[in-house]
């Protein structure tokens, strides 16, 4: 059942030239601004990170960043000043 492939050098005139419409990379996936933070976490804390990012195949920070900001975006409540929503969080303990 298995055939050889047998490869030519066709004329280029069977395709067409299609220009790139796709955007750059940068514009698929921008990059949020983001602040650099200095936090202190116990040992197994950082353990249980780092080996949850070797499984994913990305850093500890990146996955505490994301929990971080699901964290942040689920608890955020919006209070009115006249007519206007300013951002604020409620923590519960």
């Amino acid at each position: 059942m298995n055939k050889e492939i047998i490869y030519t050098n066709e004329p280029m005139e069977l395709g067409e030239v299609v220009e790139d419409f796709l955007p750059s990379p940068e514009k698929l996936m921008p990059k949020k601004s983001k602040v650099k933070v200095t936090l202190e976490l116990n040992e197994e804390t950082i353990r249980f990170f780092k080996a949850e990012a070797k499984k994913q195949q990305t850093s500890y920070q990146e996955i505490i960043s994301v929990l971080v900001n699901q964290y942040a975006q689920k608890n955020k409540r919006h209070k009115f000043v006249g007519n206007v929503a300013i951002g604020c969080y409620h923590f519960t303990s």
